[in-house]
Protein backbone atom coordinates (compact mmCIF):
# COMPACT_ATOMS: atom_id res chain seq x y z
CA UNK A 1 0.00 0.00 0.00
CA UNK A 2 1.30 3.44 -0.59
CA UNK A 3 2.20 5.40 2.15
CA UNK A 4 0.44 8.98 3.55
CA UNK A 5 3.00 11.53 1.37
CA UNK A 6 2.37 8.91 -1.65
CA UNK A 7 -1.33 9.46 -1.68
CA UNK A 8 -0.40 13.29 -1.30
CA UNK A 9 2.00 13.28 -4.24
CA UNK A 10 -0.26 11.70 -6.61
CA UNK A 11 -3.19 14.06 -5.70
CA UNK A 12 -1.15 17.09 -6.59
CA UNK A 13 0.14 15.46 -9.79
CA UNK A 14 -3.51 14.83 -10.99
CA UNK A 15 -4.51 18.15 -10.04
CA UNK A 16 -1.31 20.04 -12.07
CA UNK A 17 -2.73 17.91 -14.74
CA UNK A 18 -6.19 18.77 -15.28
CA UNK A 19 -5.07 22.16 -14.17
CA UNK A 20 -2.74 21.83 -17.61
CA UNK A 21 -5.08 19.98 -20.05
CA UNK A 22 -8.31 22.80 -19.10
CA UNK A 23 -5.71 25.46 -19.77
CA UNK A 24 -4.83 23.60 -22.88
CA UNK A 25 -8.45 23.66 -24.58
CA UNK A 26 -9.65 26.97 -22.69
CA UNK A 27 -6.86 28.09 -25.04
CA UNK A 28 -7.66 26.27 -28.34
CA UNK A 29 -11.62 27.21 -27.70
CA UNK A 30 -10.58 30.76 -27.46
CA UNK A 31 -8.25 30.46 -30.38
CA UNK A 32 -10.99 28.91 -32.71
CA UNK A 33 -13.65 31.50 -31.69
CA UNK A 34 -11.24 34.00 -32.83
CA UNK A 35 -10.74 32.67 -36.22
CA UNK A 36 -14.37 32.26 -36.91
CA UNK A 37 -14.49 36.28 -35.63
CA UNK A 38 -12.23 36.88 -38.53
CA UNK A 39 -13.33 34.70 -41.25
CA UNK A 40 -16.69 36.59 -41.45
CA UNK A 41 -14.91 40.11 -42.01
CA UNK A 42 -15.81 41.79 -45.55
CA UNK A 43 -13.24 43.19 -48.11
CA UNK A 44 -13.02 46.19 -48.95
CA UNK A 45 -14.57 46.89 -52.67
CA UNK A 46 -13.20 49.63 -55.15
CA UNK A 47 -16.44 52.08 -55.90
CA UNK A 48 -17.35 55.48 -57.65
CA UNK A 49 -19.44 58.01 -56.57
CA UNK A 50 -21.00 60.31 -59.11
CA UNK A 51 -23.70 63.11 -59.27
CA UNK A 52 -26.78 62.12 -61.22
CA UNK A 53 -28.24 64.73 -63.49
CA UNK A 54 -31.21 65.60 -61.32
CA UNK A 55 -28.11 65.99 -57.99
CA UNK A 56 -28.87 63.43 -56.17
CA UNK A 57 -25.92 60.96 -54.88
CA UNK A 58 -24.87 57.93 -56.68
CA UNK A 59 -22.51 55.28 -56.40
CA UNK A 60 -21.74 51.96 -58.19
CA UNK A 61 -19.45 49.61 -55.87
CA UNK A 62 -17.70 46.65 -58.23
CA UNK A 63 -17.77 43.11 -56.27
CA UNK A 64 -16.04 40.76 -59.50
CA UNK A 65 -16.84 39.75 -62.53
CA UNK A 66 -20.46 41.03 -63.27
CA UNK A 67 -22.05 41.53 -59.89
CA UNK A 68 -22.87 45.01 -58.73
CA UNK A 69 -24.29 47.52 -56.38
CA UNK A 70 -25.39 50.81 -57.63
CA UNK A 71 -26.92 53.05 -54.95
CA UNK A 72 -29.52 56.34 -55.61
CA UNK A 73 -30.81 58.47 -53.58
CA UNK A 74 -31.07 55.82 -50.63
CA UNK A 75 -32.15 52.97 -52.90
CA UNK A 76 -30.05 49.57 -53.17
CA UNK A 77 -29.93 48.00 -56.57
CA UNK A 78 -27.84 44.65 -57.02
CA UNK A 79 -26.82 43.92 -60.68
CA UNK A 80 -25.93 39.33 -60.95
CA UNK A 81 -25.46 39.14 -57.22
CA UNK A 82 -23.24 35.56 -56.89
CA UNK A 83 -21.84 34.33 -53.61
CA UNK A 84 -18.16 33.32 -54.84
CA UNK A 85 -17.70 37.22 -55.15
CA UNK A 86 -18.67 38.88 -52.00
CA UNK A 87 -20.42 37.82 -48.97
CA UNK A 88 -23.78 39.05 -49.45
CA UNK A 89 -24.71 38.53 -45.55
CA UNK A 90 -22.82 41.69 -44.92
CA UNK A 91 -24.04 43.82 -46.95
CA UNK A 92 -27.15 45.95 -47.18
CA UNK A 93 -30.99 44.74 -47.97
CA UNK A 94 -31.78 45.49 -51.89
CA UNK A 95 -34.56 47.79 -53.05
CA UNK A 96 -34.76 45.80 -56.38
CA UNK A 97 -32.07 42.94 -57.17
CA UNK A 98 -31.51 42.85 -61.34
CA UNK A 99 -30.51 39.27 -63.23
CA UNK A 100 -29.50 39.13 -66.66
CA UNK A 101 -29.61 35.15 -67.35
CA UNK A 102 -29.43 32.15 -65.37
CA UNK A 103 -25.65 31.35 -65.98
CA UNK A 104 -24.44 30.14 -62.00
CA UNK A 105 -21.85 33.59 -62.22
CA UNK A 106 -25.19 35.75 -62.90
CA UNK A 107 -27.87 33.68 -61.26
CA UNK A 108 -27.21 32.41 -57.55
CA UNK A 109 -30.52 31.72 -55.29
CA UNK A 110 -27.72 31.91 -52.39
CA UNK A 111 -27.07 35.43 -52.34
CA UNK A 112 -30.36 36.75 -53.70
CA UNK A 113 -31.75 35.38 -50.30
CA UNK A 114 -29.36 36.94 -48.11
CA UNK A 115 -30.17 40.63 -49.89
CA UNK A 116 -33.87 39.51 -49.87
CA UNK A 117 -36.50 41.69 -47.90
CA UNK A 118 -39.98 42.32 -47.81
CA UNK A 119 -39.50 45.93 -49.85
CA UNK A 120 -37.00 44.03 -52.33
CA UNK A 121 -38.24 43.85 -56.03
CA UNK A 122 -36.94 41.39 -58.22
CA UNK A 123 -36.76 41.62 -62.15
CA UNK A 124 -35.44 39.07 -64.12
CA UNK A 125 -35.13 37.35 -67.35
CA UNK A 126 -38.02 34.64 -68.01
CA UNK A 127 -36.15 31.30 -66.89
CA UNK A 128 -34.74 33.17 -63.66
CA UNK A 129 -37.75 34.61 -62.86
CA UNK A 130 -39.85 31.04 -63.58
CA UNK A 131 -36.92 29.18 -61.50
CA UNK A 132 -37.32 31.50 -58.69
CA UNK A 133 -41.51 31.36 -58.54
CA UNK A 134 -41.31 35.46 -57.59
CA UNK A 135 -40.65 38.23 -59.21
CA UNK A 136 -40.82 40.01 -62.25
CA UNK A 137 -40.57 38.72 -65.69
CA UNK A 138 -38.43 41.30 -68.04
CA UNK A 139 -37.99 40.09 -71.44
CA UNK A 140 -36.37 42.17 -74.43
CA UNK A 141 -38.10 45.18 -75.26
CA UNK A 142 -40.12 45.79 -72.18
CA UNK A 143 -39.61 49.04 -69.90
CA UNK A 144 -40.99 49.48 -66.17
CA UNK A 145 -41.10 53.19 -64.88
CA UNK A 146 -40.34 51.43 -61.25
CA UNK A 147 -40.32 54.87 -59.57
CA UNK A 148 -40.51 58.57 -60.75
CA UNK A 149 -37.02 58.77 -61.10
CA UNK A 150 -36.12 55.37 -61.73
CA UNK A 151 -37.23 53.95 -65.47
CA UNK A 152 -35.81 50.29 -66.37
CA UNK A 153 -35.53 48.70 -70.41
CA UNK A 154 -34.52 45.32 -70.87
CA UNK A 155 -31.84 45.01 -74.02
CA UNK A 156 -31.19 42.07 -76.32
CA UNK A 157 -27.92 40.29 -75.36
CA UNK A 158 -26.63 37.64 -77.19
CA UNK A 159 -24.06 35.92 -79.10
CA UNK A 160 -23.38 36.34 -82.55
CA UNK A 161 -20.16 34.32 -83.57
CA UNK A 162 -20.47 30.99 -84.86
CA UNK A 163 -20.28 28.35 -82.65
CA UNK A 164 -21.05 30.52 -79.78
CA UNK A 165 -24.54 30.65 -80.38
CA UNK A 166 -25.38 28.43 -77.62
CA UNK A 167 -23.81 30.26 -75.07
CA UNK A 168 -26.18 33.13 -75.04
CA UNK A 169 -29.02 32.81 -77.53
CA UNK A 170 -30.87 35.54 -79.17
CA UNK A 171 -34.11 36.60 -77.12
CA UNK A 172 -33.37 34.50 -73.96
CA UNK A 173 -30.73 36.98 -72.11
CA UNK A 174 -31.32 40.51 -70.88
CA UNK A 175 -29.73 43.50 -70.82
CA UNK A 176 -30.66 46.18 -69.00
CA UNK A 177 -31.13 50.49 -69.29
CA UNK A 178 -31.25 51.93 -66.15
CA UNK A 179 -32.27 56.13 -65.73
CA UNK A 180 -31.52 57.30 -62.44
CA UNK A 181 -32.24 60.63 -61.75
CA UNK A 182 -31.66 61.35 -65.77
CA UNK A 183 -27.94 59.50 -65.40
CA UNK A 184 -28.55 56.59 -67.98
CA UNK A 185 -26.62 53.28 -67.50
CA UNK A 186 -26.45 50.31 -69.72
CA UNK A 187 -25.76 46.75 -68.27
CA UNK A 188 -24.65 45.10 -71.12
CA UNK A 189 -24.81 41.22 -69.62
CA UNK A 190 -23.51 38.78 -71.98
CA UNK A 191 -23.05 39.16 -75.18
CA UNK A 192 -20.87 40.29 -78.28
CA UNK A 193 -21.39 43.88 -80.06
CA UNK A 194 -25.31 43.14 -81.56
CA UNK A 195 -26.77 45.16 -83.67
CA UNK A 196 -29.33 46.36 -81.54
CA UNK A 197 -26.54 48.48 -79.19
CA UNK A 198 -26.75 50.89 -82.63
CA UNK A 199 -30.77 52.05 -80.86
CA UNK A 200 -28.74 52.67 -77.83
CA UNK A 201 -28.27 55.97 -77.33
CA UNK A 202 -27.51 58.76 -74.75
CA UNK A 203 -25.63 56.68 -72.63
CA UNK A 204 -23.61 58.32 -69.11
CA UNK A 205 -22.40 54.88 -68.34
CA UNK A 206 -21.82 51.58 -69.87
CA UNK A 207 -20.49 47.71 -68.88
CA UNK A 208 -19.28 46.03 -71.83
CA UNK A 209 -18.13 42.47 -71.12
CA UNK A 210 -15.02 41.45 -72.24
CA UNK A 211 -14.76 37.48 -72.18
CA UNK A 212 -14.07 35.86 -75.08
CA UNK A 213 -15.25 33.29 -76.49
CA UNK A 214 -18.17 33.60 -73.76
CA UNK A 215 -18.27 37.56 -74.36
CA UNK A 216 -16.84 39.92 -76.54
CA UNK A 217 -13.18 40.08 -77.61
CA UNK A 218 -11.49 43.37 -76.49
CA UNK A 219 -11.64 44.29 -79.99
CA UNK A 220 -15.94 43.89 -80.29
CA UNK A 221 -15.71 45.53 -76.90
CA UNK A 222 -14.33 48.75 -78.72
CA UNK A 223 -16.19 48.27 -81.86
CA UNK A 224 -19.00 48.28 -79.44
CA UNK A 225 -17.95 51.57 -77.31
CA UNK A 226 -17.72 53.58 -80.55
CA UNK A 227 -21.26 52.47 -81.21
CA UNK A 228 -22.98 53.33 -77.51
CA UNK A 229 -20.72 56.15 -76.77
CA UNK A 230 -20.65 56.24 -72.97
CA UNK A 231 -19.17 59.11 -71.07
CA UNK A 232 -17.50 56.56 -69.12
CA UNK A 233 -17.07 53.17 -69.54
CA UNK A 234 -16.20 49.91 -67.51
CA UNK A 235 -14.97 46.69 -68.90
CA UNK A 236 -16.58 43.93 -66.80
CA UNK A 237 -17.19 40.22 -66.51
CA UNK A 238 -13.02 39.95 -67.35
CA UNK A 239 -10.75 37.08 -66.58
CA UNK A 240 -7.28 36.83 -67.61
CA UNK A 241 -8.17 39.03 -70.83
CA UNK A 242 -5.64 41.65 -71.63
CA UNK A 243 -8.25 44.57 -70.27
CA UNK A 244 -5.52 47.70 -71.24
CA UNK A 245 -6.21 46.72 -74.81
CA UNK A 246 -9.68 48.13 -75.06
CA UNK A 247 -8.24 51.59 -73.13
CA UNK A 248 -5.16 51.34 -75.62
CA UNK A 249 -8.38 50.35 -78.15
CA UNK A 250 -10.07 53.66 -77.28
CA UNK A 251 -7.49 56.30 -76.44
CA UNK A 252 -8.04 58.26 -79.06
CA UNK A 253 -11.90 57.91 -79.45
CA UNK A 254 -13.12 61.41 -78.38
CA UNK A 255 -15.19 61.59 -74.98
CA UNK A 256 -14.93 58.01 -73.87
CA UNK A 257 -13.56 58.00 -70.11
CA UNK A 258 -12.32 54.06 -69.80
CA UNK A 259 -12.12 53.22 -66.45
CA UNK A 260 -10.42 49.80 -65.33
CA UNK A 261 -11.72 48.36 -61.95
CA UNK A 262 -10.34 45.22 -60.04
CA UNK A 263 -13.27 42.86 -61.54
CA UNK A 264 -10.96 39.44 -62.61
Amino acid sequence: MWGTKSRIDMKKILFIAFVLCFSYNFSYARSFVKAADTSVASPNFESDSFSAKNGKSLKITFFKHASLLIEYAGKTIFIDPVSDYADYTQQPKADYILITHEHQDHFDTKAIAAITAARTQIIANPNCQKALKKGKAMKNGDVLQLEAEFKLEAVPAYNTTPGREQFHPKERDNGYILTLGGTRIYIAGDTEDIPEMKQIKHIDIAFLPVNQPYTMTPEQAIKAAKVVRPSILYPYHYGNTEIDKVKTGLKDTPNIDVRIRALQ
